[in-house]
């Protein structure tokens, strides 16, 4: 599939909330469990982090958003974490294993460390083994689990946390 992998602009807040909506709505790939709303979502792009990076994954052929990769710096309260980012990773499910998260990671990792970041981190439910897999091709490296970390329609489900140096 030929990708082109850009900065999320808020005009993309329509594609993103119907990929992350669908995401949510399927129940177990994600902790998310609210929907979120076109205007939120393009604010929340307009007023994404500079240090961030937010990026959309965009098929060249029709301009179509399949996918998007956000990474936030991991905490604003003191520089002693200036070098760690936060990542989230979210595949169109129509388009499941076809290269998309790799074409993320790859221009993510890049602009992390254009930014000074030296460590992504993150969390993924432990019953999304796909996405765990997809981490763990880019080396990420598992570092713990949270136990009944998040309570999704009444139940609860642990998170992986893991980790990749750059």
């Amino acid at each position: 599939m030929d990708l082109q992998v850009r900065e999320a602009q808020p005009d993309d807040a329509e594609a993103i909330v119907r990929i992350l909506n669908s995401i949510i709505e399927a129940g177990v790939y994600t902790v998310f469990d609210t929907p979120f709303s076109i205007e939120a979502e393009r604010k929340y792009i307009a007023n994404f982090p500079g240090r961030g990076i937010f990026h959309v994954a965009v098929r060249r052929q029709d301009q179509q958003i399949l996918g998007f990769q956000s990474m936030e710096p991991f905490a604003t309260y003191t520089h002693a974490f200036d070098h760690v980012g936060v990542l989230g990773t979210y595949v169109d499910l129509q388009y499941l294993r076809q290269g998309i998260g790799r074409c993320l990671f790859e221009a993510t990792f890049d602009a992390a460390r254009g930014k000074g970041y030296e460590k992504l981190f993150t969390f993924v439910r432990s019953d999304n083994s796909a996405a765990l897999a997809s981490y763990l091709k880019q080396d990420f490296r598992i570092v713990g689990v949270a136990e009944r970390q998040a309570k999704v329609n009444g139940r609860y489900v642990d998170e992986i946390i893991i980790e990749k140096f750059l």
